[in-house]
């Protein structure tokens, strides 16, 4: 039987007025101001939160797409579980993800390379309401012209597990991989730059583990960074910015990073 999911978290994290959203994400991507790279990202890590927070840091990876969207044809995307507890990666068991952007079928392909590993389970129950990854489609919408994406929640597993999974799926220029994470959570603003800053030297020299207070999708994180070790990957810093940056006071803030990380080609 096909399920589809309907969006959660629109007119919360993002607007659910379909126009309203095309325009937001537009202008967003044309304020980004990140470099955009001479090779493609094999990888990115991207922020969570409600646009009007992380938004503008999410833009400045989603940007380093833009020369090479005709390339990317599966999205496999990996973010943390924030309201249902569960053992290792989830799988929606939908066949589809809508957003006011419209519906991105789930590569039904990509599960059944995955589906066997134990570590990988299904629940409808754990994607319902979870946003990290819900809040990344209308930027792929937007991007590709036409792409099939892997859904995973991610939840109680180690960064050898997530890497597994992450192994199975790689492709070639095909394959994008998101990982969905903030970093810091309600510090003082000072006291949060700080901390962010140690993290993304963490992740740029490709050590882990990262902990869950430095990073609520420390888990995926930690496992790209163990795929990216193999591959020879090179990862790079976008952006750096917190709540206090973006909109809100800045006693108590969220981090947002955002991060690519590039294949050389010449690795064997």
């Amino acid at each position: 039987m096909q399920t589809v999911r309907p969006a959660a978290v629109a007119g919360m994290f993002y607007p659910a007025d379909r126009e309203t959203l095309a325009r937001d994400i537009d202008q967003m991507l044309a304020e980004a101001n990140a470099r955009i790279g001479d090779l493609p990202p094999k990888a990115l890590i991207v922020p969570h939160a409600g646009y009007i927070y992380s938004g503008p840091v999410a833009a400045n990876a989603y940007r380093q797409l833009t020369p090479f969207v005709d390339r990317i044809h599966r999205v496999v995307l990996l973010g943390p579980t924030h309201r249902v507890a569960v053992r290792g990666l989830a799988l929606p068991g939908a066949s589809a993800f809508d957003t006011p952007l419209g519906r991105v079928p789930v590569d039904q392909a990509a599960v059944s390379l995955i589906d066997d590993l134990p570590q990988v389970t299904t629940s409808a129950n754990v994607h319902a309401l979870e946003h990290s990854l819900e809040v990344h489609l209308p930027f792929l919408q937007t991007l590709l012209p036409r792409f099939k994406f892997l859904p995973l929640a991610v939840g109680m597993a180690s960064a050898e597990e997530v890497a597994e999974v992450l192994e199975r799926v790689w492709g070639g220029e095909e394959t994008l991989i998101v990982i969905s994470s903030d970093l810091s959570h309600f510090l003082p603003y000072e006291v949060a730059r700080s901390v962010d800053l140690d993290t993304a030297q963490t992740i740029l020299r490709l050590q882990q583990p990262v902990s869950h207070e430095q990073a609520c999708g420390g888990t995926p994180v930690n496992g790209l960074i163990l795929a990216a070790r193999r591959h020879g990957m090179t990862p790079q810093l976008l952006d750096l910015r917190n709540s206090g940056d973006t909109a809100g006071s800045r006693d108590r803030v969220v981090g947002y990073g955002a991060f690519a990380f590039m294949e050389d080609p010449a690795h064997g």
